[in-house]
């Protein structure tokens, strides 16, 4: 029997005892060491040889990820691990770092209930740290820390015993803070890392070594022991005393909860249903008899086997053959094969129970975000995920060859389920194809795979998404009359409250989920007022349509075609028919023809449509652009090359700061002047500098160029 099947005969036999599990995501900044950590764990559980731990990059099985050295795709992999003679499953999610892929990050907080944070200890928390470490406590995720690549600090920067200290009491103080401001409140307390219970570790993944207190106690070495090791370059001899993947699985087993653990107190943040309902105490009690809920988180298009779902399973058991219910799709489907990853291999199973993260084959046109259960029990869909950022950069994609303009509609959809953070417009009437992405790079990711798959393709030059909305109010209401004249309508349109805007985007208010009086409940408690949330019928892309009548005849009849109207005149806005965000439009008064057949949506439509956007322009309709935060790293020496950079972009300096002989420098630019920033910062600062963006929204076009943009916009759509 090889190792891989003892391996899988060991994981199966765990695979029913949830106490025994840990479902657990490795997260950090770009080029922090996430991945080579998790080749070090894969290796110290026999899955890879210890010579190449670091250097394979197992679970960067991409070419692309080998490429650019960089993780694209969450990778998921489960072993086995002993801890103080018990054998516990670990499932593992090694996750991308860069900014472009934080969905990937978003999809696999989902599947796990604890991660290991790695920060380098020489860059310190990053902004995408306190990303990635923000969106797993947004799921109730229980985070513990690593501090990466402490021989650099004795090796390269020389630092004494104190100074290291002091910097690892900074990187901890930084860590907990987030945790204190963004834990869910319960868990406040009792999550924040401490260095004496052993929920911190320190080492280096590229050298194999870690260390945290409860070793120390146990091996006698301590801090000094250390540098000698480092400065005597002996730390293979280190990594022999202080194995790095027997350190962190030893705090992840002790520090991170079970599925029996956890699915109390995050069934309840996730899932909307009745928890007192079977299907509710199901899923909390994690219980393999119970009926059958999964959630489909990652989902991968293999030309042999087909569509690949990876998902954790919340209750009961997935067999093989059975056949099951996607609840959002409304459709049918069958679990031709399940099982289990290790690594890029998947390793078939005959069932896989809950608690666990399992791989299923067979569920066509399957979305991440899916929930499925068995055919004949369906249930309440789980929450959806929100992902940080918005797709903002967009490109034209166009096949070489007319011919292959079928498979290319195929590979675009496809791609498109493959990557939920990835929005594809497919343009019927002009034959054009959109692609819109977190970035440049996530956009070139897309474009290579496209290819890969055997459609050769142009891609047009990025251009940048922006959104509309309005700066006040108009003066007097708008009147919007149907082609028959029978019909008209009248609407104010106005900024929505800041409170309410945000609380949308947060997630906090859930229009998906809200149905009549409870729109009005929600959008009164953010603070919009009595009349307008009294009036309030629907909250459609980050905007509110709000009926302010008083006993009008007829209006309940052809209330969805005004509903229509509205999304049309949202989805297009006046000024150059991009989304519109942040308006809140009122109906104020209508008068409609008594017989129905004058009032169809013929004549609603086009009436109500008009009518708000030459509201929007009596109140001031303004361009929106996305902006992102740039943080640089830059040797002194080179600050005033980086701030000329910034200030060439349009970029706003938000802080500048010094740390022994960096200067760090924060700004924020829109993204339109982004385009090839790489590039030139590289030769401006030789090549010194470090930097890290963050999508931090939209936010109001200066007036100078806003004329200018517009035009250049309707140019591009072939608009008057």
């Amino acid at each position: 029997m090889g190792r891989r099947e003892q391996m899988a005969k060991r994981v199966q036999t765990l695979m029913d005892k949830p106490d025994q599990i840990r479902n657990m995501g490795i997260v950090a900044h770009i080029d922090h060491g996430k991945t080579t950590l998790s080749d070090n764990i894969l290796a110290g559980a026999g899955m890879i040889s210890t010579e190449l731990a670091g250097q394979q990059l197992y679970l960067d099985s991409d070419e692309q990820e080998q490429a650019r050295g960089i993780t694209i795709d969450a990778a998921n992999v489960s072993m086995v691990h002993d801890y103080k003679g018990r054998d516990y499953l670990i499932n593992m999610i090694d996750t991308p770092g860069h900014v472009d892929f934080g969905g990937d990050v978003t999809r696999a907080m989902r599947a796990v209930d604890g991660v290991v944070v790695v920060v380098c200890a020489v860059e310190g928390a990053m902004p995408q740290t306190e990303t990635v470490l923000r969106q797993a406590l947004k799921e109730k995720v229980k985070p513990i820390l690593f501090i990466n690549k402490v021989d650099r600090l004795i090796n390269e920067l020389r630092l004494k015993p104190d100074e290291m200290q002091q910097r690892f009491i900074n990187i901890i103080a930084e860590f907990n803070k987030i945790i204190k401001k963004m834990a869910p409140k319960e868990f406040r307390k009792e999550w924040p890392v401490k260095v004496e219970d052993g929920s911190v570790a320190f080492g280096s993944a590229y050298h194999n070594w870690a260390i945290n207190m409860p070793l120390m106690q146990e091996t006698g070495i301590t801090f000094k022991d250390i540098i000698d090791y480092c400065e005597q370059d002996n730390q293979k001899e280190l990594a022999q005393k202080a194995k790095v993947h027997e350190v962190i699985l030893d705090m992840v087993t002790k520090h991170l909860p079970s599925p029996t653990v956890a699915q109390k107190y995050r069934i309840p943040h996730i899932w909307p249903g009745d928890i007192e309902s079977e299907d509710g105490q199901a899923m909390v009690n994690c219980d393999p008899n119970g009926k059958f809920s999964m959630m489909v988180t990652d989902l991968s298009v293999d030309p042999q086997a087909g569509e690949i779902a990876t998902g954790r399973i919340f209750s009961g058991t997935l067999k093989k053959g059975t056949k099951l219910w996607l609840n959002n799709a409304k459709q049918e489907a069958r679990a031709q094969q399940v099982g289990i990853y290790f690594g890029p291999e998947r390793f078939p199973t005959d069932y896989v129970v809950a608690g666990n993260i399992a791989m299923v084959t067979g569920l066509k046109n399957v979305m991440a975000g899916e929930t499925v259960t068995e055919v004949g029990s369906p249930m309440e869909p789980f929450e959806e995920m929100r992902h940080t950022s918005e797709p903002v950069v967009t490109v034209a994609v166009e096949a070489k060859n007319m011919k292959d303009l079928p498979k290319l509609i195929d590979v675009l959809r496809t791609v498109a389920r493959e990557d939920p953070t990835l929005k594809v417009q497919i343009d019927e009437e002009t034959g054009e194809h959109l692609l819109s992405g977190m970035g440049e790079l996530h956009l070139e990711i897309v474009a290579y795979r496209i290819n890969q798959r055997g459609v050769e393709i142009r891609v047009s030059q990025p251009i940048v998404v922006y959104r509309e909305t309005v700066a006040g109010t108009n003066p007097q209401p708008v009147e919007g009359k149907s082609p028959n004249k029978h019909n008209r309508f009248y609407f104010t349109v106005e900024p929505l409250e800041p409170e309410v805007l945000q609380a949308i985007k947060e997630g906090e208010i859930k229009p998906h989920r809200l149905k009549g009086k409870e729109i009005g409940s929600a959008l009164l408690e953010h603070g919009m007022n009595k009349v307008d949330a009294k009036g309030a019928v629907e909250i459609y892309e980050n905007n509110v349509f709000t009926d302010v009548t008083k006993g009008i005849q007829y209006l309940n009849e052809v209330i969805s075609l005004i509903q229509e109207g509205f999304h049309e005149a949202m989805d297009d806005g006046p000024l150059a028919k991009e989304k519109v965000m942040g308006v809140k439009v009122k109906l104020t008064d209508a008068k409609l023809h008594e017989d129905a057949i004058h009032r169809g949506p013929a004549q609603v439509i086009p009436a109500v449509r008009d009518a708000i956007r030459e509201a929007m322009l009596q109140a001031k309709a303004v361009l929106l652009e996305p902006k992102q935060k740039v943080f640089i790293h830059v040797p002194q020496d080179y600050m005033g090359a980086a701030m000329r950079q910034i200030q060439s972009r349009r970029g706003q300096i938000i802080d500048m700061r010094q740390e022994g002989d960096m200067a760090i420098l924060e700004a924020n630019v829109p993204v339109a002047e982004m385009f090839g920033f790489a590039g030139d910062i590289r030769s401006a600062t030789e090549g010194r500098a470090l930097w890290s963006t963050e999508f931090i929204g939209f936010e109001r076009l200066p007036g100078e160029i806003q004329d200018q943009i517009i035009r250049q916009i309707r140019d591009r759509k072939g608009l008057a």
